[in-house]
């Protein structure tokens, strides 16, 4: 079956590094702490075939393993225990995340692939292993749809399925994975009642 793959990262984040582009001497680089991903079949149901979920034990530019702020446990509910015990280094997630792919390609609601591949790997000291090629961004998807584009840009991932009235079972905002099935649960609901043809996965 065809399939395209929604995900979504959490990266590293004090109270206003948004705000500050990251640029404040005291936030750290924007790398990642967790992966979630959702395979979507695009065919048949477009039925969700599988989910993938890794934690990332994030280093500094020399090294060392960056502690996460209270700011960013709070608001992503991610913990140093959740990095003792599940975390990987950034070269096995993205190993196992590409995997998980099967060689799909990756949609996510902006651009996330900065973060997860180009700016920690660059952080890492390690080479990317997933192409630039592989990624682009499912706001295209709901541009062909017909979303309002003054819709979406005032619309997080976490709302989407809001947005559209979608009934899903409940979600976390800020969480890798929750955040990617908000997304997917709404592509989904737009193939099934023909607003978005599967072939746009690959036109765009």
């Amino acid at each position: 079956m065809k399939t395209a793959i929604i995900f979504d990262c959490e990266f590293l984040c004090v109270e206003g590094s948004q705000r500050r582009f990251w640029c404040a001497a005291h936030d750290p680089d924007p790398v990642i702490a967790q992966i979630g991903a959702v395979k979507l079949g695009l065919e048949g149901e477009y039925p969700i075939l599988d989910t993938h979920k890794s934690y990332i034990k994030a280093v500094d530019r020399f090294g060392r393993r960056y502690p996460l702020d209270p700011y960013f446990t709070n608001l992503t509910d991610i913990t140093e225990q959740d990095i003792d015990a599940h975390g990987v280094a950034l070269q096995e997630a993205l190993a196992a995340v590409d995997s998980f792919s099967g060689g799909a390609r990756f949609w996510s609601w902006g651009k996330d692939e900065m973060n997860m591949v180009a700016i920690s790997c660059y952080v890492a000291g390690i080479q990317p292993p997933i192409p630039a090629g592989r990624f682009d961004n499912a706001v295209k998807l709901l541009l062909a749809a017909g979303m309002p584009i003054e819709d979406l840009a005032r619309t997080p991932s976490n709302r989407l399925a809001d947005y559209y009235g979608v009934d899903h079972p409940p979600l976390r905002t800020h969480d890798g994975l929750d955040d990617a099935l908000s997304v997917t649960y709404v592509l989904q609901h737009l193939m099934r009642i023909g607003k978005l043809q599967p072939e746009v996965f690959d036109r765009l």
